[in-house]
């Protein structure tokens, strides 16, 4: 693959990169490589594929500037994002910390989230934490090693539904919303109602959030959120008519590389526009969000089931024995569902000077039922993931990068 890909790099990078349109050269990528990307490039509506690349060009005294390609983009297709959501949900939390400024609150204070109507839950206790007890810190560990559920649903009540898709719109992610907790058949009313929230230092209460309601409904224009020909409902049975994603969370990749892109580089925003977070917030994330699980230790992760590149579908895919690249660090958010398998990604090697943006979507999902359980994962989706991570990453090995 080195060799093609730098081949071609000589032949099409004086061209395609000056044309008009971002949209043709991730395609020529990857059409030098059939044997890898054939089968989805002959059906980009069927996988419902969209890829954006983004380039960091840096010059000396200059701020980096970002050149961006895209695949198959549309920004009002719908495609189910998953727990891509997340990682607004660790940013907007940490804000409302900050905002709040209450003298001694922070984002390691106890979080005891309880429960005012039918269908919550309360939550007072985190075995997985090094004291045992819930924080706004070990939820965002736990989203950003594992993906986990429960800690987005936690950092979702405190947060408010109302300000998440307030704080959506302020950072001018447009195409996106975020309307309910994960994994639960959170829907509709339920969704609209979040639990009460208490925050405590040692055995002192230190501030107390009510029951908070949102009646509003976020509409957004989109398509493509009537799906296949069947799902099963929440009885396991087969319910013969298309699968109706239109009141559940959206976000676009656009959106997703846009808040990625603020998150690495704040520096290239005005003040006024840059996400309100600490030194040690930023830090943080970005510990969490390029630590591998088989490196934490509160919480611990059976390797078993959490091997080293769990979470990291761009490049590795989902193998369990993939051979770590050790000089390639990826911060991430990935998400899978209804089979769709997404990833928002920022590649970082220091070694060989490179570093860019890298977000993709692709489902596969033959029979056409929902909630079935079967989807092309293995053959179609994380086979994308793994090769359309490599192919940017070698062309990032032969483009040519100005020296720090």
């Amino acid at each position: 693959m080195n060799k093609l890909i730098s081949t071609l790099f000589m032949l099409i990078s004086s061209t395609v990169m000056a044309q008009k349109t971002d949209s043709i050269f991730i395609e020529k990528l990857m059409q030098q490589h059939p044997d890898l990307f054939s089968a989805v490039l002959n059906h980009p509506q069927k996988n419902q594929i969209q890829v954006l690349y983004t380039q960091i060009i840096k010059k000396k005294n200059t701020s980096p500037k970002f050149k961006t390609y895209s695949y198959n983009l549309d920004n009002h297709r719908y495609f189910y994002p998953a727990s891509t959501v997340k990682l607004a949900a660790v940013i907007f939390a940490l804000e409302k910390i900050n905002a709040l400024r209450i003298t001694d609150l922070t984002a390691k204070s106890t979080m005891i989230t309880d429960s005012a109507r039918k269908g919550q839950t309360r939550f007072d206790k985190d075995i997985t934490s090094e004291n045992g007890l819930p924080s706004i810190e070990h939820y965002i560990k736990k989203i950003l090693l594992t993906s986990d559920n429960d800690a987005f649903n936690r950092l979702f009540e405190f947060i408010g539904r109302a300000e998440i898709n307030k704080k959506l719109k302020k950072y001018g992610l447009n195409d996106s919303r975020i309307l309910n907790r994960l994994a639960i058949g959170d829907a509709g009313e339920s969704a609209k109602h979040t639990n009460p929230v208490k925050f405590y230092n040692a055995n002192k209460l230190i501030y107390q959030q009510k029951a908070q309601y949102d009646p509003k409904e976020y509409p957004l224009e989109l398509t493509n959120t009537i799906m296949g020909k069947g799902y099963l409902d929440s009885a396991e049975k087969l319910v013969s008519k298309p699968f109706n994603l239109s009141n559940k969370n959206a976000f676009s990749i656009s959106d997703q590389q846009s808040m990625m892109i603020r998150l690495i580089y704040p520096e290239s925003f005005p003040l006024s526009e840059r996400f309100q977070l600490t030194p040690e917030d930023y830090q943080l994330i970005y510990t969490y969000m390029s630590k591998l699980p088989t490196n934490s230790g509160y919480p611990s992760y059976n390797p078993k089931e959490f091997w080293p590149t769990y979470a990291k579908m761009l490049y590795y895919g989902r193998e369990k024995n993939a051979v770590l690249n050790p000089d390639l660090k990826i911060f991430n958010k990935y998400g899978d569902s209804y089979g769709f398998i997404i990833d928002n990604a920022y590649f970082k090697d220091n070694k060989n000077n490179i570093e860019f943006f890298l977000t993709a979507v692709v489902q596969s999902n033959e029979d056409g039922i929902y909630n079935d359980g079967i989807y092309e994962y293995e053959t179609i989706c994380y086979p994308f993931m793994k090769n359309i991570g490599k192919l940017i990453y070698d062309y990032e090995l032969h483009r040519k990068h100005t020296k720090k």
